[in-house]
């Protein structure tokens, strides 16, 4: 994989507080948006090198390792590991860290290395064999934005992730802030080690009436005085299609119901939905008539009978 300097990427230098790399990020985000730039073929790549950048810049441990090994950061344990057991070969054999004679590296072979072990270990990096470690390719990042209503079924979604289209199954009832990991997505593996993961994570936009908390619903119902006062039939639609409720009289106004069944479906339980909670907002009417007053007046002095 190629180096990609994640501080050039947010333009900041080196020693940049917290605060400066998220105020970095804020701006570059919006700046290069795929939905701000869509006749621009660069900007989803773009995008995805800001957010890894800001992944890695924001996070102390993972900056840490970024520094020290550079692209190969999240190698750093396995790096480490094998690092150990050298030393203690070494130790056990009595021989030279790097090489030598009943060492665990050793220095008789030349050929190719990983730019992770080259890095580290120079011409000295190479296994005994001609045996070079494999390493699981990196991890991948990416945001997929959707609508509550398209959240609200299982259906498929296609994104760009570093120039390649991924076609996946979205299923109903994922929730704003939830990761996916799709195996095998990420960038290639050292030394024919596997792939790395995609992860992606869901940004929902709320483009209903409804208030999603969980997978139950909030819905706030206006309901004329007439129809409270006397009660009725209201048609209100829910995000499965309208339903039939039957207004009690007197209806007062904040009252709430549930509609059990009605609510957000549960995430990978088939048939399994949240509840629908509905508050009703009781309307005064306005602009009365003369004679609608005078009815009016006459209800107020029979109510002090």
């Amino acid at each position: 994989m190629d180096y990609i300097d994640y501080y050039k990427v947010l333009g900041v230098g080196k020693n940049a507080t917290p605060d400066e790399i998220k105020k970095a990020y804020r701006k570059l985000a919006r700046q290069h948006h795929p939905d701000l730039n869509p006749n621009d073929p660069a900007a989803g790549k773009l995008f995805q090198q800001i957010n890894e950048a800001n992944e890695v810049l924001s996070d102390p441990e993972k900056r840490k390792k970024y520094d020290q090994y550079g692209k190969d950061w999240k190698n750093a344990e396995q790096f480490e590991e094998a690092r150990r057991q050298q030393q203690q070969q070494s130790a056990y054999s009595g021989s030279n860290p790097f090489g030598g004679q009943g060492g665990y590296y050793s220095s008789d072979d030349d050929g190719d290395f990983s730019d992770f072990f080259a890095s580290m270990f120079g011409n000295q990096g190479r296994s005994r064999g001609g045996r070079q470690p494999h390493f699981k390719g990196q991890d991948l990042r990416a945001t997929l934005q959707l609508n509550l209503s398209e959240a609200y079924t299982t259906h498929k979604q296609t994104f760009t992730v570093n120039g390649k289209n991924i076609r996946i199954t979205i299923p109903a009832g994922v929730e704003n802030g939830q990761e996916i990991k799709i195996n095998g997505y990420g960038a290639d593996g050292a030394n024919g080690g596997p792939k790395g993961d995609l992860y992606i994570t869901v940004e929902i936009k709320n483009n209903t009436a409804f208030i999603r908390k969980g997978n139950d619903l909030y819905l706030t119902v206006l309901l004329d005085l007439y129809k409270a006062i006397l009660g009725g039939e209201e048609m209100i639609q829910t995000m499965s299609g309208k339903v039939k409720l039957n207004i009690t009289p007197e209806t007062q106004n904040g009252k709430k119901v549930r509609l059990k069944g009605k609510g957000f479906p549960v995430y990978k339980k088939e048939g399994a939905f949240g509840d629908l909670y509905i508050t009703f907002d009781v309307q005064i009417p306005k602009n009365l008539t003369e004679r609608e007053k005078e009815l009016f007046g006459q209800l107020a002095k029979e109510s002090k009978k």
